[in-house]
């Protein structure tokens, strides 16, 4: 093992220092957490990607880094043991910045307890049961109890407890559910414990696929009974047909009777992923299973695949681990992670994408499932009461508040290389968002973000005091109605009379700029930003105000006039909100530069005399982007059909003098 560090934070190796050989690095920082686990084929390649330039990087990778204070490295001796032991350490050290799973729920399976002398079916959620088998999971208990009730018919077994069953075998006296007709163990005095260990053979063959043997041999059986006018013996085969039918039924066929496959249907955004894994035994979907992950670090859709298949198959025996797994993407290290499963199954396995047919059509169906799941996780706890209250209430505690924060407005600063400034305010109320209280702000002139975020909050700080009930219509100057206001502020005023002497101008807004008053204003940045949303605060006189930031670093909460940031725990419910509120921000705010960029461009063409908007669509389509038009000369955007020399000539010279 080697380690580097370096006193100033450019922790950085030396050249040369790192080696080519496959191994694992894990990132550290000056308390000696460990932040992320990862593994290379190439631990210096692979490296060397996190000491790119800061800014070339994306922004929760640099994050990372920037958090780290030492990286240190372990090397192997190939791929797969490269992957176990990033798989281990995963485990064992829980790195924040890996990614994070949660089962969305804890399912029901039916069990089979082998191990035992009379194996006994048993509803369970309890998935490590000595010497058990497993069917599922299902998605609803009711749905086991439904299959365990086919089951019976067909297949007679223990259902009892083990403490009837011991009762019964020392008594001799059958056990109460095998008097009643509900147990056809060894306890009930139907069968010999040989006996039932055939059945319960027969019953773990037809759930692991094999139902196309049992429904031969039935449908056999009854039609010799039959023939042999021997009619209630067939009405009795016919019954347990009908069961077997019914059982079939609840797990539909989607693939042929030979196919053993996993199936994972992935859908992701930049903050979280869900992922629904199709189990699929006999060309039958027998279990479905979702899982929730969060992102900290952005990932491809190979490496997120990767994540998942040693989350699912780590802990797994041999006979969990199917023949063939499909997944959507091919993580790099496939041939690795399919050496990997071949050992832990003892045959082989495959990792494929499902490209056509039937399978294709499945992934597609766990996909939307997914993007449905994904949906839902997010909306899930600000939807529910009980969570958003516990959310303002642990973050009135964590703030120190006099109240719960029942509107909160949330702001962030986006910009392209200095140009195209744009701030969006976001609001939520009750710990729910309110997009019809969401406002943009164009800044004009600016010298960074700071200065940005003081202009914006001073210009909404503004407005406070006119939004109390019975308050007087506002006063504006008549050159800022003329043409001296916003975009965003423009909007909101509607003039009513003509300027007064004093040159002024009454107005009344054509709806309610505000709600009411915020109690809490949080900005997206760290103590920077803090300072310069305080300062606004107190020269629009408003320092009553609660005020927050909360930095991308380490999600650590900044407020006003603190050395020391407030450290909300990962799981509470304050920071999720927090977390939130500023990615709505961001989203707003990015959303409206983008917007207005375009605008820009197409208002730079439509000053060129002989552009249409039709010629101006047609040139942004043809060009593909701005920045390929700018750079086209002359002969390049001739070649358009309706752009002749001249015109073409102009339209170049024109973007060159912006």
């Amino acid at each position: 093992m080697a380690r580097a560090t370096h006193p100033q934070l450019s922790y950085r190796p030396a050249p040369g220092e790192i080696p080519t050989n496959p191994g694992v690095y894990r990132f550290r920082d000056d308390a000696g957490r460990i932040l992320y686990v990862g593994k290379a084929k190439n631990l210096r390649a692979r490296l060397s990607n996190y000491f790119a330039p800061l800014h070339t990087l994306h922004e929760r990778t640099r994050r990372m880094v920037t958090t780290a204070t030492g990286v240190e490295w372990t090397v192997v001796s190939s791929d797969v043991e490269a992957l176990q032991l990033e798989y281990m350490w995963i485990q064992e050290f829980s790195p924040p910045f890996n990614v994070r799973y949660k089962d969305d729920k804890s399912y029901p399976y039916m069990a089979i307890t082998l191990a035992d002398e009379a194996p006994r079916v048993m509803v369970t959620r309890n998935h490590k049961i000595r010497g058990a088998k497993y069917f599922g999971p299902y998605p609803k208990v009711w749905a086991v109890h439904e299959v365990i009730d086919l089951m019976i018919k067909v297949f007679p077994i223990r259902t009892c407890s083990d403490s009837s069953y011991k009762r019964a075998m020392a008594t001799g006296r059958p056990c109460f559910p095998g008097q009643i007709g509900r147990c056809g163990g060894p306890c009930s005095g139907r069968v010999t414990i040989e006996e039932h260990r055939a059945i319960v053979d027969d019953v773990v063959a037809f759930m692991s696929g094999g139902d196309q043997r049992f429904t031969r041999q039935l449908t056999a059986r009854m039609k010799e009974a039959s023939a042999a006018m021997d009619y209630e013996s067939a009405a009795v085969y016919r019954d347990r047909l009908q069961a077997i039918e019914a059982v079939l039924n609840k797990s539909a066929l989607v693939l042929p009777d030979d196919t053993d496959a996993d199936l994972f249907g992935i859908a992701e955004d930049e903050l979280a992923a869900a992922v629904q894994h199709f189990v699929i035994r006999g060309g039958r979907v027998r279990g479905v299973r979702a899982t929730t992950i969060e992102k900290e670090l952005d990932i491809s859709g190979g490496e997120l695949v990767d994540q998942i298949l040693q989350r699912t198959y780590g802990p797994s025996g041999s006979a969990d681990i199917p023949k063939q797994v499909l997944v959507p993407a091919l993580p790099d290290d496939a041939a690795e992670l399919e050496a990997w499963l071949r050992e832990k199954r003892g045959t082989n396995v495959t990792i494929q994408i499902a490209q056509r047919g039937a399978k294709a059509d499945l992934m597609k169906n766990a996909a939307l499932n997914a993007q449905q799941a994904l949906l839902l996780h997010k909306t899930r706890r600000t939807s529910d009461y009980v969570a958003r209250s516990q959310a303002l209430t642990d973050l009135q505690e964590a703030l120190d508040l006099d109240e719960a924060p029942l509107r909160i407005e949330c702001y962030d600063v986006s910009h392209l290389s200095g140009t195209n400034v744009v701030a969006s305010m976001v609001v939520f109320e009750d710990g729910l968002p309110r997009k019809d209280q969401y406002r943009t702000f164009g800044v004009a002139e600016t010298t960074d973000d700071t200065d940005s975020l003081y202009q914006v909050l001073m210009r909404r700080l503004a407005y406070i005091d006119n939004e109390r009930d019975g308050a007087a219509p506002m006063a504006v100057d008549a050159a800022t109605v003329a043409g001296g206001a916003s975009e965003t502020d423009a909007d909101e005023i509607a003039v009513s009379s003509d300027p007064t002497a004093e040159g002024t101008v009454v107005t009344e807004r054509s709806r309610p700029r505000f709600a009411y008053r915020p109690q809490l204003l949080v900005v997206d940045g760290g103590r920077p930003q803090v300072n310069a949303a305080a300062r606004a605060l107190a020269d629009a006189g408003h320092s009553d105000i609660a005020l927050c930031g909360i930095a991308k670093r380490l999600e650590e909460v900044w407020l006003p006039g603190e050395d020391y940031p407030v450290i909300l725990p990962r799981t509470s419910e304050a920071l999720y909100l927090l977390q939130r509120l500023r990615d709505e921000a961001h989203r707003f705010a990015i959303t409206k530069q983008r917007g207005k960029r375009k605008r820009d461009i197409q208002t730079v063409l439509a000053e060129i005399p002989g552009l249409g908007e039709a010629r101006i669509r047609a040139l942004l389509r043809h060009f593909g982007s701005v920045t390929a038009l700018r750079n086209a000369t002359p002969e390049e955007i001739q070649e358009l059909p309706g752009v002749g020399p001249k015109l073409a000539a102009t339209i170049h010279a024109h973007l060159a003098s912006r």
